[in-house]
């Protein structure tokens, strides 16, 4: 959204644009254990799927494949992407818009909480720990649905090599 403010320095108007901030979140999962949950460090206290801010210049698959390792010390391929969540109340800190990734990792016993999460485990998708902050109950929901074949993943971009 564009704003006209003005400089509280020289007093000139300029434009101001109000974007979302973009971020990702990956749904994890692994058949035998369930999906990974974060239980987080800072506000909003809870529980939620790891992830977190795409930076400038980066690509979403790399942003979530690097979140994925900060927050949980596993390594992850992207099977898919879930969806794009930009309702604009998603987030109490701010307006963001979230692309969501489903993966699996290839290190599944490294897991463990490091960087904004305080611990990091498998839940089965029916015994989820509680409060789940954000709107990451909707897109486990959504998940599910796409386990029971009734949503379907679209293809992810390959990251692009460094």
């Amino acid at each position: 959204m564009k704003k006209q403010v003005v400089c509280p320095h020289c007093g000139k108007p300029y434009s101001c644009y109000r974007n979302p901030t973009p971020t990702t979140d990956v749904v994890i999962h692994d058949p035998g254990r369930g999906v990974v949950i974060i239980r987080r460090l800072n506000e909003p206290l809870g529980y939620a799927l790891p992830g977190g801010f795409i930076e400038e210049g980066e690509q979403a698959e790399k942003a979530a494949i690097r979140e994925m390792k900060e927050e949980t010390g596993l390594d992850v391929r992207l099977d898919g992407l879930l969806g794009v969540y930009s309702t604009p109340h998603r987030d109490p800190r701010q307006h963001t818009m979230s692309v969501v990734f489903v993966g699996h990792a290839t290190n599944p016993d490294a897991i463990h909480g490091g960087d904004d999460a305080a611990t990091a485990a498998f839940y089965p998708l029916d015994s989820l720990p509680e409060p789940i902050v954000f709107d990451h109950s909707r897109i486990l929901a959504d998940f599910a649905l796409m386990l029971a074949g009734k949503r379907q993943l679209a293809p992810v971009e390959p990251p692009e090599q460094d």
